[in-house]
């Protein structure tokens, strides 16, 4: 089975509740064990890099990361196009119960044209390496003015195997209120779908902006990698 037919028979009902009520939803086993491998033996491939991070000479964190550039792995490109209808409706519904004037098309090359006409050409899906003693300061991944407010991480060692710590950290900053922590540890090839900026809550008025952050706890022993798929491009 290719990735986009298990894209396709993903449980789509319980991935749209959950990120409604939660602004996260998870699913496992969305690449095999060979796809995460692959990706992780071509880390040191420069040729498909734009650009490479070292977190902690920006004060992000501990670690490294890198763009990816166009055209992207073939892998990533599925599943990046097949992704993204899947959340554009949710997406959409989003904005129109919080009364944001913004419809996202139904498809990435739309999504993409749109980024391009604001000078946003750059591609975002990345690859993350941390080695014992590296995290990620909590953060939002917007590039621009122009940005899709879902995106998702593919996870791609095992935990308590490869690396230990590591964790993944939401960060939900209510308004009024103290922020709320959600504390994930995902197995290898597992998808987390997370908010990029914020998510609607309902309250007793009707909806509201609930803001989120991620990032990623110290790790205490290994090395964890991980794929980000952004749908916007970066200016």
């Amino acid at each position: 089975m290719d990735v986009q037919q298990r894209i396709d028979r993903l449980h789509w009902t319980g991935l749209t509740t959950d990120m409604n009520e939660l602004g996260f939803a998870s699913s496992p086993k969305v690449l095999t064990n060979k796809e995460c491998d692959e990706l992780i033996r071509q880390y040191n491939n420069e040729a498909l890099y734009r650009k490479t991070i070292n977190m902690e000479r920006y004060r992000f964190g501990l670690g490294e990361y890198k763009y990816y550039q166009y055209p992207l792995p073939d892998l990533i490109q599925q599943v990046r196009e097949n992704m993204y209808p899947k959340l554009a409706p949710i997406a959409n519904n989003w904005m129109k119960v919080l009364n944001i004037d913004q419809h996202f098309p139904e498809s990435l090359p739309q999504l993409l044209e749109r980024c391009h006409n604001h000078n946003q050409t750059k591609p975002t899906p990345l690859i993350l390496q941390y080695g014992k003693g590296g995290y990620n300061t909590l953060h939002q991944d917007l590039y621009g003015e122009v940005y899709f407010p879902i995106q998702l991480v593919l996870f791609l060692n095992e935990p308590e195997e490869d690396y230990e710590g590591g964790e993944f950290v939401l960060i939900e900053q209510r308004p009024r209120a103290q922020s709320k922590a959600v504390v994930l540890k995902p197995r290898k090839g597992d998808m987390l779908l997370f908010t990029t900026n914020f998510r609607p809550v309902k309250g007793s008025k009707g909806y509201y902006r609930v803001n989120m952050k991620h990032g990623v706890s110290e790790l205490t022993a290994g090395k964890r990698h991980t794929l980000g798929v952004i749908f916007h491009d970066a200016a």
